[in-house]
């Protein structure tokens, strides 16, 4: 089953870090992809939520504004997907990931619809 690890920190305290202290965090991402191997499906570094757009249809129109949908302490910055046996598994691999480390990981499993 696919589960995906929305990783969620703190974009001011990721600009205050020295490039030295970045390149430190990027080498703890990497190794985490090492040791995650083939379980690790997909993921990304996301741009900061000030070059986001949201988008909202409502009365079969469509909204579009500039930035994240609300403010908070903890924006969206990247994401995993993992192959995984079960939600055991895929939080195990979540703790793993350095931003829990300063930020939070949201774990959920993909919807898979019931086939008849």
């Amino acid at each position: 089953m696919k589960y995906l690890a929305l990783i969620r920190s703190s974009e001011s305290e990721w600009e205050s870090l020295t490039d030295e202290q970045r390149q430190e965090w990027y080498g703890r991402y990497r190794a985490f992809s090492e040791e995650a191997g083939a379980r690790m499906t997909d993921g990304a570094e996301l741009q900061p939520s000030s070059t986001a757009t949201t988008v909202r249809v409502r009365s079969e129109k469509t909204q579009v504004t500039d930035g994240p949908f609300a403010e908070t302490r903890e924006q969206i910055a990247g994401y995993f997907v993992f192959d995984c046996q079960s939600m055991d598994e895929a939080v195990e691999l979540a703790a793993k990931i350095p931003g829990a480390l300063h930020g939070t990981v949201e774990v959920r499993a993909h919807h898979e619809e019931a086939t008849s």
